[in-house]
């Protein structure tokens, strides 16, 4: 086990869910302590268990909006807001407690990390985007989002939430990153997650028909976690307070990602069509010229390795259910 971080603390909000809990290990086998808060409203209680094995692992049941636990004695460095729902199907479930986590409780970790003088980072999206026109996207597209549309309470929330972090930035001087995190997958995503790798690979490995909605044109790009949780490590230890793409850059359309699924499974699925939701992007492809430009940071899991991995572990949650 690495000590790269031992003697740092890190504040996890949001611990308990997929990429959070993948960030938390990251850490903890790196040597550092790692708080974790979160109120299990996505995460599994399974991540926070295999967070608990490692002795320098405290966890805090914890609604952040609500306010933070007394953490008056800990030295804190580091404060990663991670804690927002961002799947589809928490946008019309959870719509009001989307959009509190992300103005309420990051401006409550945004006042801890200003108390601490610690680094705060912000996991923003690529959903900041919306429907973009412009391909692919930078970070310096403002974006074209509907504000009051059926994913608005997610896109607005985490421009809200990034607007306020880079006010306390040159407000209070604190010591700020943002990275925009896009179409990650892998172990430890819900079976039921609402997008559209664990859908497809769940209904695979059924062999049942794989739904894809629209034409199946629109396109998107998949990060496996562990590229990922290294893109949110880059960018934390960068000198950069402005936003960061997070993601990898290969493009595909859906229903070629669908194809490439079944072919990789050996499954007996077909392919069915549904209507395209309200407001879907058409293309989603991140630029990290940046983030490769300022860092060491590129992608090393291809899209056939991350499928056979989160495969794996599906296969092995539908063994143990």
């Amino acid at each position: 086990m690495s000590q790269e971080f031992a003697g740092k603390t890190f504040l996890i909000a949001g611990a308990a869910g997929f990429v959070p809990g993948h960030v938390a290990q990251f850490y903890l086998e790196r040597g550092a302590r790692v708080i974790g808060l979160d109120n299990f409203i996505t995460g599994t209680r399974e991540t926070i268990e295999i967070l608990s094995a490692y002795p320098n692992f405290t966890f805090y049941e914890q609604n952040i909006y609500e306010g933070l636990p007394d953490l008056s004695d800990e030295k804190i460095d580091y404060v990663l807001s991670l804690a927002s729902p961002a799947s589809p199907i928490d946008f019309s479930r959870i719509p009001l407690e989307i959009m509190r986590v992300n103005s309420e409780g990051t401006r409550l970790l945004l006042e801890l990390t200003k108390d601490k003088k610690a680094r705060f980072l912000e996991a923003s999206t690529s959903e900041v985007y919306g429907d973009p026109e412009i391909h692919p996207q930078v970070e310096t597209y403002w974006g074209n989002v509907n504000c009051n549309g059926p994913r608005s309470c997610y896109d607005e929330a985490k421009r809200f939430a990034e607007a306020i972090t880079m006010s306390y930035h040159r407000r209070y001087g604190v010591d700020t990153r943002i990275i925009r995190i896009f179409n990650t997958y892998g172990p430890r995503m819900r079976p039921n997650d609402g997008r559209v790798i664990p859908n497809f690979i769940n209904q695979a490995l059924r062999n049942e028909p794989l739904t894809v909605y629209g034409e199946g044109t629109q396109t998107r790009s998949f990060c496996f976690v562990d590229d990922l949780v290294r893109g949110i490590n880059a960018v934390l230890m960068s000198d950069d307070p402005t936003p960061f793409n997070v993601g990898n850059p290969e493009e595909y359309t859906i229903i070629d990602a669908a194809k490439i699924i079944i072919k990789a499974l050996g499954s007996k699925s077909t392919i069915i069509h549904k209507e395209l939701p309200e407001d879907d992007p058409k293309q989603r492809r991140p630029n990290i010229s940046k983030l490769t430009g300022a860092t060491d940071y590129r992608p090393q899991v291809s899209f056939a390795e991350g499928l056979q991995k989160t495969a794996e572990y599906f296969r092995n949650l539908s063994l143990r259910s």
